[in-house]
């Protein structure tokens, strides 16, 4: 109960629960007020029904000891001494299960005491001698030292050692030498002890968790028995020569110790014993089965009778109700009779003038006199059952008790009732108010002893209730009464502060439970106590007590609640969860309670009064702690602490009435937001503005680490104050303005030293593999090394700085992420460079052959070369990678993902729709970027001059401008005139930019040779449609150079520098991968070459004997076709370079770096079986010639091999492991597979074919060029990329001239960096490029097959013709259009 409860209870407006209502209920009810009924008189009727229990409870067979005839001798003592029986139990004695448990102790104490009181009866312990054993025992244990012990160790076997120990010392006193009798009484004092503790462990079930250690004990009491098995009987508790006994049936005894529930009664009216023998004896003749058995006839009668000393109709709201009550009435009668017949069968043989009725199986009366003896035979069967109750429901209304006619005596004639009193419900409320002060009593002095996990005791105690059932169902009370009486007398208790509101509470509780003995009684039954909230068969009377009672409770409870809000923002205020719980569950809800509206607003308009003038005091007061009175030590750490204070201070009043936050109407925490909050925010305001004001005279800056606090804290407080406070009550001021130069600062600083943070994380990486458990190969998790961790940590916690102050301006919030992801941008692009560096030094280190060779003369050299094109070694080594370069490719691979859940993590499209969303029109944005990003794909060059002896060159191509700047380097194709690299590189300019590309050849000795130069303007004016161009560049020397360009303008946008960095990973990722497959490349050019063809065909000939190839004197053979072995076998070798090369490999790459290279790898087989088929794509006549059919037939079936190899589908479980089906069948792959259909066509068949496929092209690409130019200008493409210029759709032929000066457009999409921005858009443009190159075929590889026709020169040269024209038309509408876009002031950098 809360200490408020202590004050006077002065009123806030009672609430008269007490209303009149309709209906019956509202009838004036005689038994509200039981009157007053002497001690006296509720005792001696409780005696007297706890006497009729002990009458009609059944009689079992009792059997007691009598001594035997003496002995002459007792046999000798056991000559076991005490160690030898204690090991069994010191055997287990570090077993937690043979412990005796927490408790235990108290338990023991408390038996001893009884012991040594004489208050336990067992007979055993009454002889002196063991009193004063046990007394002794009992000193020893209450020792501080020794029960601290015994309380940590609980070991059994210490608390019979020191009782033998006391008892021998004890029982030796006053003994002389020779007297070795005591040794006996030794023994049994023992067993007594151990069959104290067995009992005390079985009476408390703590012995279902320890059967062992109870087995045990068991042992140990039967060893010190060993010659004396009872400890009751009286020659042997006293050492005497008896050792076996006899037994004799115990009569019936009127003694008040066989009368348990005559027992309770001495304990609820505090009687002595020999005052309730007394009484006993005296009522004895009186409290008879007859006089019990003619009260309930009696009872019966008035019943019959609708007497006013029982329930009437009157008494109920429906009559069906009254008819229910008075059938179950019946019914429990009769059985309570039969219940006094089975006790006593000759009540029914003495009953004049009436019948004893019989009942058949089916539970139907028959009252028969042929029928009674059997009735009787039955009776007297059942009077040895160990049970009282009856299950049958019978009829004894035709037993008569008194001889009469058919019609009833009048009420007046009926004299008192022995053992029902005049006032039942008086009585019974008098014996309950005597029960509970006792039991209050009995509970208060065992909470003293009680361990502090100990469970609060009920009100009532099991002996009580069980005393009080027995009373109601012997007086007729009625469920409904019992429980309103209880309540009725728990409200006084309460008003009067006996009780707490603990106990009350237990109260309501108690009210709710169902015994589990009544569980299965009937719902109308008298016995059966149902639900408090079950009144279907109330009373009036009971109806209108309750209600009383619980209007009662809720005024006393409501000045409570108030006196306890009072201090609700206290750091510890009383608690009001036991008030508002009882208020809640019990009272207020319950449907006899009702309160008027008037009233509840009444105390709720009072108690929030109350609390605002608390919450005004409680800021005051957080105020001044928290602020200094100078403002010149003011700082935004006051105003964040204070902040904090108020924010604490809700949070702990939302926390301390979550469960509950409206109180009776009122919410302490609304009322201390609508109080506190505009109070801070317009001082806190001021005191901010101030703060930074003298900052800036003193030319200083505020840390940024305080704007960032003061910001958050600044809204955390406007988060709570919009949700508390309604709309009308604004913030005072922007906090986002006041902040956002913090933010800015912080981002610049960032900026600056991002660089460093990579360079640092780079220079302390090893770039090895991390280690993992011993044994066990490290998981993909773990093959990066840490300065990509180091690297994508230090990202993350310069975004989670911004994200983490949950900017409210998003805006704001959108440029922040912009200018960070410019700083992750270039933090990355310099990581990849470095790595990108590394690599490439690490895969061009020459091998330790090639250091030996570079120690060589130049004569030496030469002799090296010769030996190794004559012997050309069968097995071609792997290459052996270095593991560090490996790691690097998994740290760029591992980049890619974590740059992609960064993306996410930003929500970058989010952010760029609120800068588009925010952004001024178009008419009014600056039209012209500052600066462009020209890309520029190295594709291949076409017939370079040879500068080596074998008569090829070893070509690389180098980037550079005006200014001789070298801007980027292929790799070097070896022996090849025709080199295709596929390289990318991006150049920023702001303005024209003339770049020089020179292809040199890469020599192992000297100087490298000049291949050729050419150079090409890059004018952004000529990009303006941001379209692809593709140019053919001639060679100063001889041949040409393909180079596609694409420009993009640079621009601050989120989308543009996340794709910028992804651009930048993949494409280092792709250059690294391309320099690991370019290792493979030269052996997968030699085993898929012609040589290895003719070497196949010419049987007997191993790959590896290309010398044979030069004879000069052999004699050409016929070939013939090889078999599918000769096939396969072919391959070996190069299905076992890979395996070697892939097991290096994986011992180190994560497995989507493997699936990858593989790719690469497979890309590099599809190009190396395309150019063993065809020529490249050129206007000129190729001097390659055709495959035979057998030789077509071989390639395709390696092709077969080569996929099945790639592709690794396990055997036994048929999941690939390789790469994956749709990336192998790629449009390069379904482009060779179509040669077939056309390899052997004449050329007549596949001129026409492509003239066919030119013209559907031509026609697809028009309607595209129209509908471009009806869209309007900001949704259209540019000028020149409509017009049918056949670029792509006529072959796609690139040719020089004007077409080649002027650059072709590309109808093919570009890899800009916009669909570069994150994984998603990367898969969707590759899907979308791979559905294009499906939807439109072109006729590329018929050309490619024209070529090796000389026939076709004509047809190819006519193509050139035509191609140049569409480009010249091409060229010329782009000029138009674009002076037309800078006229009209609607050209727009398009991205």
């Amino acid at each position: 109960m809360s200490t408020s409860s202590n004050h006077s209870r002065r009123g806030y407006g009672r609430v008269n629960s007490v209303q009149s209502n309709d209906g019956r209920l509202s009838r004036p009810a005689s038994r509200l007020q039981p009157r007053p009924v002497p001690a006296q008189d509720a005792y001696t009727y409780a005696l007297a029904a706890a006497y009729l229990s002990y009458l009609l409870q059944p009689r079992p067979r009792r059997l007691q000891h009598v001594a035997a005839p003496p002995v002459p001798q007792m046999g000798p003592r056991t000559n076991s001494s005490i160690n030898d029986l204690m090991k069994d139990l010191t055997s287990v004695r570090d077993s937690k299960s043979h412990r005796l448990p927490h408790g235990f102790m108290v338990e023991l104490e408390k038996r001893l005491s009884n012991i040594i009181t004489g208050k336990d009866r067992r007979p055993e312990f009454q002889e002196p001698v063991v009193k004063r054993t046990f007394a002794v025992y009992y000193t020893a244990f209450t020792e501080q030292n020794y029960r601290r012990q015994m309380e940590k160790d609980r070991r059994v076997e210490d608390l019979v050692l020191i009782f033998f120990s006391n008892a021998t010392k004890e029982l030796q006193k006053g003994k002389p030498p020779g007297d070795d009798g005591w040794k006996r009484m030794v023994d049994r004092h023992v067993a007594l002890f151990v069959r104290l503790l067995s009992a005390t462990l079985r009476e408390h079930d703590w012995g279902r968790d320890r059967p062992e250690l109870t087995h045990r004990l068991s042992t140990l009491e039967s060893k010190l028995l060993k010659h004396d098995q009872d400890l009751a009987a009286t020659s042997q508790r006293a050492g005497g020569a008896g050792g076996t006994t006899i037994e004799v049936e115990v009569p019936r005894t009127y003694e008040l110790k066989d009368m348990p529930l005559a027992l309770i009664v001495a304990n609820v009216f505090h009687v002595p014993h020999d005052k309730i023998q007394a009484d006993l004896n005296r009522h004895r003749p009186v409290w008879t089965e007859r006089a019990a058995l003619t009260d309930l006839k009696t009872y019966q009668n008035l019943v019959n009778l609708y007497s006013k000393r029982v329930l009437r109709p009157d008494d109920f709201d429906l009559d069906e109700v009254y008819e229910t009550w008075r059938k179950t009435e019946g019914t429990e009668l009769s059985q309570m009779m039969l219940a006094i017949l089975r006790s006593n069968p000759e009540l029914a043989k003495s009953t004049p003038g009436g019948t004893v009725p019989s009942w058949s199986s089916d539970g139907s009366s028959v009252a028969s006199d042929p029928g009674q003896a059997e009735a009787l035979r039955k009776l007297s069967d059942n009077s040895n059952r160990t049970s009282s109750s009856v299950e049958e429901p019978v009829d004894l209304s035709e037993l008569r008790l008194h001889d009469g006619g058919d019609h009833a005596p009048l009420e007046e004639s009926f004299p008192s009732l022995t053992f029902i009193p005049p006032d039942p419900r008086a009585y019974y409320r008098a014996v309950l108010v005597q029960a509970l002060k006792g039991d209050r009593e009995e509970a208060a002095l065992q909470s003293v002893d009680a361990p502090a996990h100990h469970a609060a005791p009920k009100l009532l105690s099991a002996d009580s209730t069980k005393l009080l059932q027995e009373l109601a169902t012997r007086w007729r009370i009625p469920a409904s009464s019992r429980q309103v009486l209880f309540l009725d007398v728990v409200k006084d208790q309460f008003l009067e502060q006996e009780i707490d509101l603990d106990a009350l509470d237990a109260a309501f509780e108690q009210l709710n439970e169902v015994p589990q003995e009544n569980r299965r009684a009937s719902a109308g039954s008298l016995s059966a106590l149902a639900p408090f909230a079950d009144r279907a068969h109330w009373t009036i009377a009971d109806f209108a007590l309750a209600r009383r009672a619980l209007s009662s409770l809720h005024d006393a409870l409501l000045r409570d609640l108030y006196d306890a809000l009072q201090h609700c923002y206290e750091a510890k205020p009383p608690s009001i969860g036991p008030v508002m719980y009882v208020l809640e569950q019990h009272i207020r809800g319950d449907p006899a309670f009702s309160v008027g509206p008037d009233e509840e607003e009444r105390f709720a308009d009072q108690l929030g009064e109350g609390l605002r003038q608390k919450a005004l005091e409680v800021y005051s007061e957080h105020l001044h702690q928290e602020l200094p009175n100078d403002p010149e030590e003011w700082e935004f750490y006051h105003v964040i602490q204070l902040g904090k204070t108020v924010l604490k201070l809700a949070e702990r009043i939302q926390k301390r009435y979550k469960k509950n936050p409206e109180i009776m109407g009122v919410n302490p925490l609304t009322i201390l937001l609508e109080t506190v909050l505009p109070a801070y925010e317009t001082d806190m305001h001021q005191v901010v503005h101030d703060i930074i004001a003298m900052a800036q005279a003193r030319q200083k800056e505020v840390a940024i680490e305080d704007g960032f606090e003061l910001y958050k804290e600044l809204v955390e407080i406007r988060r709570v104050h919009r949700d508390a406070l309604p709309s009308s009550v604004p913030f005072t001021f922007n906090v986002e303005d006041e902040l956002a130069d913090f933010v800015w600062r912080w981002i610049r600083m960032t900026d600056g030293m991002m660089v460093g943070w990579v360079e640092q994380a780079v220079k302390h990486d090893l770039f090895s593999v991390r280690p993992g458990p011993p044994d066990d190969t490290p998981s993909d998790d773990d093959r990066h090394s840490p300065s990509i961790v180091d690297v994508f940590r230090s990202f993350n916690q310069s975004i989670d700085q911004i994200l983490q102050l949950h900017w409210a301006d998003e805006l704001q919030h959108a440029k922040f992420m912009t200018a960070i992801s410019k700083a992750v941008g270039g933090g990355l692009a310099r990581y990849c460079e470095i790595l990108e560096q590394r690599f490439t030094r690490e895969m061009d280190r020459l091998t330790p052959e090639q250091e030996a060779a570079a120690n060589r003369g130049r004569q030496e050299k030469w002799m090296q070369l010769a030996k190794e094109a004559w012997a050309n070694k069968e097995k071609i080594e792997p290459f052996q990678f270095y593991p560090q370069s490996l790691v690097k490719l998994n740290n760029v691979e591992w980049a890619i993902q974590q740059l992609d859940r960064l993306e996410h993590k930003i929500n970058v499209d989010a952010c760029a729709e609120v800068v588009q969303r925010h952004a001024p029109p178009i008419t009014q944005r600056d039209r012209t970027p500052s600066k462009y990003v020209f890309t520029i794909k190295i594709v291949e060059a076409e017939d370079l001059k040879a500068c080596d002896m074998n008569g090829y060159s070893d070509p690389y191509v180098v980037l550079g401008d005006e200014y001789q700047k070298r801007l980027a380097k292929t790799r070097i194709i070896y022996a090849n005139l025709n080199p295709r690299w596929d390289e990318s590189v991006d150049i920023t300019t702001q303005g024209p930019l003339n770049i020089i590309a020179t292809v040199w050849d890469w020599d192992v000795m000297g100087d490298h040779d000049c291949v050729g130069r050419t150079s090409l303007k890059l004018d952004p004016s000529h990009f303006s449609d941001y379209r692809p161009r593709e140019y053919w560049l001639d060679l100063d020397t001889q041949g040409r150079l393909l180079l596609r360009v694409s420009m993009e303008g640079e621009r601050d946008d989120i989308q543009f520098y996340f794709g910028k960095a992804f651009r930048t990973l993949k494409r280092t990722e792709r250059d690294m991968t391309r320099i690991i497959t370019d290792k493979l490349s030269s052996y997968i050019n030699h085993c898929l070459s012609r040589v290895t063809l003719k070497s196949l065909l010419n049987r007997g000939i191993s790959i590896a004997s290309v010398s044979t190839l030069f004879a000069r004197n052999a004699r050409p053979s016929l070939p013939s076709a090889p078999s599918e072995v000769d096939v396969t076998n072919a391959l070996r070798p190069l299905f076992q370079y890979f395996n070697d090369n892939f097991a290096i490999m994986k011992e180190t790459l994560t497995s989507a770096a493997m699936v990858m290279v593989m790719t690469r790898l497979w890309k590099e087989v599809l190009a190396t079986i395309e150019a063993l088929l065809v020529p490249p794509l050129s206007d000129k006549p190729s001097q390659q010639r055709p495959l035979t059919q057998q030789e077509l037939d071989i390639v395709f079936k390696w092709l077969q091999l080569l996929f099945d190899f790639f592709h690794a589908v396990d055997e036994e479980t048929g999941i690939s492991e390789g790469v994956p089906m749709d990336v192998l069948k790629s449009p390069k792959y379904h482009e060779i597979q179509s040669l077939n259909f056309f390899y052997f066509e004449s050329t007549e068949s596949l001129i026409r074919t492509s003239e066919r496929m030119a013209s559907a092209t031509a026609n697809r690409q028009l309607q595209q060029r129209n509908n471009r130019l009806s869209a309007p200008g900001a949704l259209g493409g540019g000028g020149g990329g409509g017009s049918p210029n056949g670029m792509a759709g006529l072959g796609g032929l690139n040719f020089g001239g004007a077409a080649g000066l002027l650059g072709m457009t590309s109808t093919r999409r570009t890899k800009s960096i916009m669909l570069s921005r994150n994984l998603g858009t990367m898969r969707k443009a590759k899907e979308e490029k791979r559905r294009e190159a499906q939807a439109e075929p072109n006729d590329d590889i018929i050309l490619r097959i024209l070529r090796m026709r000389p026939e076709a020169t004509g047809y190819l040269r006519n193509r050139s013709r035509q191609k140049e024209r569409l480009a010249a038309a091409a060229a010329a509408e782009l000029i138009v259009k674009q002076s037309l876009a800078a006229a009209g002031g609607r050209s727009s950098p398009r991205v």
